[in-house]
């Protein structure tokens, strides 16, 4: 099945792809924020299906600014749940290509921590989990 996109439909999933990894790094800004960072965009890259041509895409329009990490979770993690929203609607099997890929891009940038991630960062995986079971 071939499921038509429109361009705000792919921001909003890139919005939630790339804000999850940032949200991730900043939870561990403490330690190797840029490892974090790297892993978890690495997983997003290697991305398939319709997910990964969409991440795979320039991401222009894609916000992730914030003063705080407050202000960027306010933003990102409700495009998490508008996201897989939009995909259970128009491929439910989409939907769970992107869960998938969220997740292990969520835990490539965790396991940049020495040994088990700090309580900062395994709190920031679960409300990004949190935001995208919302549905």
């Amino acid at each position: 099945m071939s499921v038509a996109l429109t361009d705000q439909d792919k921001l909003t999933l890139r919005t939630a792809a790339y804000g999850a990894v940032t949200l991730m790094a900043a939870a561990g800004a403490a330690g190797r924020p840029h490892k974090a960072a790297t892993e978890g965009s690495v997983a997003l890259y290697s991305a398939t299906g319709l997910v990964g041509h969409v991440l795979a895409e320039k991401s222009r329009g894609v916000n992730l600014n914030g003063r705080s990490v407050a202000g960027l979770a306010d933003h990102v993690l409700p495009a998490l749940t508008a996201a897989m929203s939009l995909l259970k609607q128009r491929d439910p099997a989409e939907a769970d290509n992107f869960r998938g890929t969220i997740m292990v891009a969520i835990e490539a940038a965790a396991r940049t921590h020495q040994g088990e991630p700090g309580p900062t960062v395994a709190d920031m995986a679960r409300k990004i989990t949190a935001a995208l079971d919302a549905t």
